[in-house]
């Protein structure tokens, strides 16, 4: 990593995280779109503003107390292509604005990691950091695996996410790894 780089994102926090039983589903409503590898930073800001505009014509009701902000990766298709959902935590999904879309995210076992930006700017590079450590180093080396059967993961946004020292949880759901047998 260059050093402008590093000193403008600082070094990747690799913290041990917290495996946690959701009690009960999240559901949210929001705006999607279909994004990769190679665009998912223009798509995110794209999306976000999106986001934003939906926000300001308040839209969405029912919003969960205290306030909630879910960022979804989905229906993953390789690297290449996954659903990338973002919007407001709310109560019930009965009331769905059109044009917008609902996701409930199960009750489910999660690996859930802090990410602390150095700031608002580096929220991407750090969450994609994060995730590129999870996946290629944190896994491997537990006795989990993925389970993107529904979710791949989600950013859980509240107030901590905009304070001086920023913050969310990134949620990975995993499950134990099933031994592998040797054929002889």
């Amino acid at each position: 990593m260059g050093l402008l780089l590093y000193l403008l994102i600082g070094p990747l926090e690799k913290t041990e995280p917290k495996i946690v039983v959701m009690k009960e589903p999240i559901k949210m409503i929001g705006v999607s779109m279909r994004t990769g590898m190679k665009t998912i930073y223009k798509d995110a800001a794209k999306l976000g503003k999106l986001y934003k505009e939906v926000k300001e014509q308040n839209l969405i009701r029912d919003k969960k107390e205290p306030w909630g902000f879910v960022a979804i990766s989905k229906d993953f298709h390789g690297i290449d292509s996954w659903d990338y959902l973002m919007g407001d935590v709310v109560n019930k999904l009965d009331s769905i604005p059109k044009g917008l879309q609902a996701f409930e995210i199960p009750a489910m076992t999660c690996a859930v990691f802090p990410i602390r930006p150095k700031s608002k700017f580096s929220w991407g590079i750090t969450i994609g950091r994060m995730k590129k450590y999870i996946f290629t180093e944190w896994l491997p080396g537990t006795g989990y695996e993925s389970d993107s059967t529904i979710v791949g993961d989600f950013e859980y946004h509240d107030a901590r996410s905009t304070g001086k020292k920023p913050e969310i949880d990134l949620y990975v759901p995993i499950k134990k790894r099933q031994p592998t047998t040797k054929i002889t």
